[in-house]
């Protein structure tokens, strides 16, 4: 492991830990089925619920997940001033739709009102 670059240390050390926590629940679970406190199915259904959870198996949890990082990414934007891509789409959107308008204003008043709107591009 390069001791210089810290996502690889992460990468080993969170699959430490999830090897970790795999094992330990094993353990637990076996400790549970001997002493009658859990079915064998039953365990065997929770080691593999909880390691599908681990591994990012569980499509809720991966809902949940994605829907918080984009609320906070929505408020890291907003602190730093920033518009999102739909937000720019959005506002070209409404600009577009205000353009068509006018031009069908000048279109609707004639050559001689429009002159007034010669500062608007077309």
């Amino acid at each position: 492991m390069d001791a210089s670059n810290p996502l690889q240390q992460l990468l080993v050390r969170g699959l430490g830990t999830t090897s970790l926590v795999a094992d330990r629940l094993r353990s637990v679970t076996q400790a549970w089925v001997s002493s009658g406190r859990l079915d064998p199915a039953q365990a065997t259904a929770l080691v593999d619920d909880v390691l599908a959870s681990l591994r990012g198996e569980n499509p809720e949890l991966e809902k949940q997940t994605e829907r918080q990082v984009e609320r906070n990414l929505d408020h890291l934007l907003q602190d730093l001033g920033l518009a999102r891509q739909r937000e720019v789409d959005e506002l070209r959107g409404r600009i577009d739709r205000l353009e068509q308008q006018l031009r069908r204003l000048r279109s609707d008043t004639g050559a001689n009102d429009a002159s007034s709107y010669s500062d608007v591009p077309d």
